[in-house]
């Protein structure tokens, strides 16, 4: 490799000194290296000899540079110079044959490399809003300096992202070399796209096999990890399947007899899909558990362990969460044993989500609501109860109050779950009540407000609902109604969690979560 860089280094010097005197040939000798032959009169078959763009200056340092080389399936050679401080623009030598490179003589020209690729782009908007240090607090890469393929980054750049959160530095790099993680990260930080990016960009479009599967403990998040992968991967001509329980078996069988690159859903209905011989896991390299600490759970564990059982000894193991409990600790010792560890929790909740409690009676809840609904300035709000008879007596309480409302649960058929899911997301309803299948990773960018109608039982709860609110370091506001038998849990929690939920002040200041 050292003398191939040194080879193309002086090539690229020889054509550099040469760019004043138009259709300059340079040949590749095997014996005596580079030589300058006068103006070229003739083109060989399949072969362009002249040069015809002016050669992007490359400023050769030998103190500062190392060369990267990759082979792309055009046969072009792509040459990137690293400097001390940051990245060079790629370069291109288009060649006929790469591996022909250092066998006998080979023509090649020297070519600009298009810069403005990404002015080609449908850019959103910039995101303007305040944000946090939780996502903002980076070491200052940027996604090209992963070297991921263009089209990988062309999908990320229309998907809106910027560059990378703290999370995505951190899991992006280690999880391109193939080795496992365990990561844990604060919710709404950018963790989906820390483990799609890397997903995406180790497929091979080409082979026909399934090379990623995701994991995941709701239906509704099946959907959405699916749609973000579709979203990043848009020009990489990968196929994206989502399979869940509560969906047809038979379309998901007929499904799989088409190409199949990565496969997202829970792990019983993969599990069953697997068993039955119809998914294939003997070609799969990487297996993705997000909301691992769910996944582990007594319900999930024993399904995610015989999916492990297909896949090849050298797959490769991503485990994403905000919370590990100590089950995970058995689970690493027996199938991570020298896992990459990533843990950017120094707190557990969110910086930007500003956290109140008022006290009510039963009886009052209803009312304090209605008083919550026209006092705050919300997008959208989310409206947690404990119980699925709850969810919907409190949905059609507020409907009768004249505020538009959905609701949610697991009870529901999943056709009923899949459309709220989606009108909800799109801001067909401004508030929506649900049980705590919503608390899982859930991501609605415009929910500002969540509401505890009824106060968790746990401090894990607790935290994956307020965590609803001020998604990617934006600001949110999270209320919970305390009765009397709530108060020494809540206490509880706080202690867990080192946090302090507040007193409601009369007024709320727009700035704690509409900036």
């Amino acid at each position: 490799m050292e003398k191939s860089a040194n080879k193309l280094f002086a090539m690229l010097k020889t054509a550099e000194a040469g760019m004043q005197k138009n259709k300059e040939v340079l040949i590749v000798n095997k014996t005596t290296g580079f030589k300058k032959k006068g103006k070229s009169k003739k083109k060989s078959s399949g072969v362009d000899k002249t040069v015809s763009e002016p050669v992007r200056r490359l400023n050769v340092s030998t103190a500062n540079r190392r060369v990267t080389e990759s082979v792309t399936s055009r046969s072009t050679w792509r040459i990137r110079r690293t400097v001390s401080m940051g990245f060079s623009s790629w370069g291109e030598i288009s060649m006929s044959g790469a591996s022909d490179l250092f066998k006998g003589s080979t023509t090649m020209t020297v070519v600009r490399s298009s810069q403005d690729w990404k002015a080609q782009l449908n850019i959103p908007a910039p995101d303007t809003r305040f944000r946090t240090e939780d996502v903002t607090a980076t070491k200052g890469n940027e996604f090209e300096d992963y070297f991921l393929k263009r089209e990988l980054l062309m999908g990320i750049y229309e998907k809106g992202f910027e560059r990378p959160s703290p999370i995505q530095e951190e899991s992006i790099p280690i999880a391109l070399t193939g080795s496992d993680i365990l990561a844990r990260a604060k919710n709404g930080t950018g963790k989906t796209a820390a483990f799609c990016i890397p997903a995406l960009e180790k497929i091979d479009p080409e082979k026909n096999a399934i090379q990623v599967v995701i994991l995941v403990p709701t239906r509704e998040l099946a959907l959405q990890t699916s749609q973000v992968c579709k979203e990043l991967g848009k020009y990489l001509n990968i196929e994206v399947m989502v399979s869940t329980g509560g969906t047809s078996l038979k379309d998901d069988i007929m499904r799989l007899y088409q190409p199949v690159h990565l496969l997202a859903g829970t792990p019983g209905r993969i599990l069953d899909l697997t068993k039955k011989g119809i998914c294939m896991l003997n070609e799969c390299s990487m297996l993705i558990m997000d909301e691992a600490d769910k996944l582990l759970a007594p319900e999930f564990q024993p399904s995610v362990e015989q999916l492990i059982r297909y896949l090849p000894a050298s797959r490769q193991l991503l485990l994403f969460s905000a919370t590990f409990p100590v089950t995970v600790k058995d689970f690493k010792q027996k199938y991570l044993p020298r896992p990459y560890v990533i843990n950017l929790m120094d707190e557990l909740t969110l910086k930007g989500i500003t956290q109140y409690y008022a006290f009510v009676e039963e009886r009052q809840k209803v009312h304090c609501l209605n008083t919550l609904f026209s006092k705050l300035q919300i997008n959208q709000s989310i409206i947690f109860c404990n119980s699925v008879n709850r969810v919907e007596l409190l949905a059609k309480k507020i409907t009768e109050l004249g505020y538009s409302c959905f609701y949610i649960h697991a009870k529901m058929l999943q056709d009923h779950r899949n459309r709220v899911f989606h009108d909800f997301r799109n801001g067909a309803c401004r508030n929506l009540v649900c049980t705590d299948l919503f608390t899982r990773g859930i991501d609605i960018q415009a929910v500002n407000v969540v509401i505890n109608f009824d106060f968790p039982k746990t401090a894990e709860t607790y935290l994956h609902r307020v965590g609803r609110s001020g998604r990617f370091g934006h600001l949110g506001l999270a209320v919970n109604l305390i009765t009397y038998e709530d108060r020494f849990n809540m206490y509880r929690i706080e202690q867990e969690l080192g946090t302090e939920i507040k007193t409601i002040p009369p007024q709320i200041d727009l700035a704690e979560y509409c900036q």
